[in-house]
């Protein structure tokens, strides 16, 4: 007697990989995007992508997902943290001379080069800011803004319960405010003293 394996047609074997073919298209960008928000690196984010989906492929696990984006959001945000922990140098490392100019080089509406330069500086110091929180704020942060992900979504990516999501953004956010406060007050003493 055939197992029903050996009755499979080469047809019913490749619905399974188109299936998988179909949620890379579908999620590919999605998951990049998670990943990029964790490692703040668009080489190690690539490799994530490739490590999440890949290891969903071999376990079989991407079969079973009620959820497609808070799946993968998990998957990946693990496999970022992952890469985090095999090097932790990189943790700290960004390059913020490559976001300045990756926000330069961005299409602009507006025809005044002076005022591209200095919202792409605003937006350069923002991100600098973002970097500089505390990791476990920094996350939620990025996932709730980059990814727009509300905070159920990301209760169940960290492993953490919800209130303190919320508790964790709020927090994030009051840190951000005081920062740029700060920031614009120094800058206008550096105004007044260069007059």
């Amino acid at each position: 007697m055939r197992s029903g394996q050996e009755n499979e047609s080469p047809e019913d074997k490749a619905f399974p990989l188109l299936d998988f073919e179909a949620l890379v298209g579908r999620q590919s960008r999605f998951v990049f995007q998670v990943a990029y928000a964790m490692l703040r690196n668009s080489h190690d984010a690539e490799d994530v992508v490739q490590e999440t989906f890949l290891s969903l492929y071999r376990s079989g696990a991407w079969r079973k997902i009620n959820d497609e984006r808070a799946f993968l959001a998990r998957a990946t945000w693990r496999q970022s943290v992952d890469r985090l922990r095999a090097n932790p140098r990189r943790a700290g490392l960004h390059n913020t001379e490559d976001n300045a100019t990756l926000l330069l080089e961005l299409p602009s509406r507006e025809s005044d080069p002076e005022q591209t330069l200095l919202e792409a500086d605003q937006r350069a110091a923002v991100h600098r800011l973002i970097d500089a929180l505390p990791e476990e704020l920094r996350q939620p942060l990025a996932l709730s803004t980059v990814q727009e992900l509300n905070s159920r979504e990301i209760a169940a990516i960290l492993d953490i319960p919800e209130g303190t999501v919320r508790t964790r953004l709020m927090r994030a956010r009051q840190m951000l405010k005081q920062k740029l406060l700060k920031q614009k007050l120094s800058a206008k003493v550096e105004v007044r003293h260069a007059n």
